[in-house]
């Protein structure tokens, strides 16, 4: 079995969908702009530094869902796939999806971004598995808490030894791993990989790939 691993924001769209989200939730009241839109760009400009907090961020980002019935969040979602989701597609990066799904390869979109954001546009791109950060849930509706280990830096390495183990399976026993990602936050799982590839890369990204030889993909250019 051969996997490809795919980060989403700025490697497979060209948008981060947590700060879309969350404007969108600005742009239809649902949160107050002023106090938001502050805590929301620190939080992303933090990210692109590796400097996140993540617990941190997530205590703020899934307030909403946790304030919000869950029929009402799912109506937002459709809302926010068509608006802002559809608009961000591309061909190359549902190309590159695409192209591994018919090589057989095991896909795998595997993000920091909660799961309820995530897993509609996982599916959009056909990719059949999910590790994302998962929000907490009770009979049906939202906590506001996590569950589980946050896929996030060397949570994504652990989370994707999580989905081999429940298959019976390790590291060795897989072939080819590429993972694509744009971020220096996703370097512990890169270097997992026997294929990784900077894709759309940050700065700090790009001199590692540059100085280790790994190719670098810019979907967006």
């Amino acid at each position: 079995m051969n996997l490809a691993l795919f980060d989403l924001d700025h490697t497979l769209l060209p948008i981060d969908s947590d700060y879309t989200w969350c404007q969108f939730l600005i742009s239809i009241g649902v949160i107050d702009a002023q106090t938001y839109e502050e805590r929301n760009q620190r939080f992303y400009d933090q990210y692109k530094a590796g400097t996140l907090d993540i617990y941190e961020f997530l205590s703020y980002q899934l307030r909403p869902l946790a304030e919000t019935p869950r029929a009402t969040l799912d109506q937002w979602h459709t809302r926010f796939m068509a608006e802002h989701i559809e608009p961000a597609l591309r061909p190359s990066a549902l190309q590159l999806v695409q192209k591994h799904l018919d090589a057989g390869d095991q896909c795998i979109l595997v993000t920091a971004t909660n799961s309820f954001v995530t897993a509609p546009i996982g599916q959009r791109f056909g990719i059949p598995h999910l590790i994302a950060t998962d929000p907490e849930e009770k009979d049906g509706e939202f906590t506001g808490g996590v569950a589980g280990q946050p896929s996030f830096r060397e949570g994504k390495v652990l989370r994707t030894e999580q989905w081999l183990a429940q298959r019976g399976l390790g590291w060795s026993d897989v072939g080819t791993v590429h993972f694509y990602s744009d971020s220096i936050n996703d370097l512990p799982l890169l270097e997992k990989a026997t294929h990784p590839v900077a894709t759309n890369p940050d700065e700090r990204l790009t001199e590692i790939a540059q100085q280790r030889g790994w190719p670098i993909l810019r979907l967006f250019e």
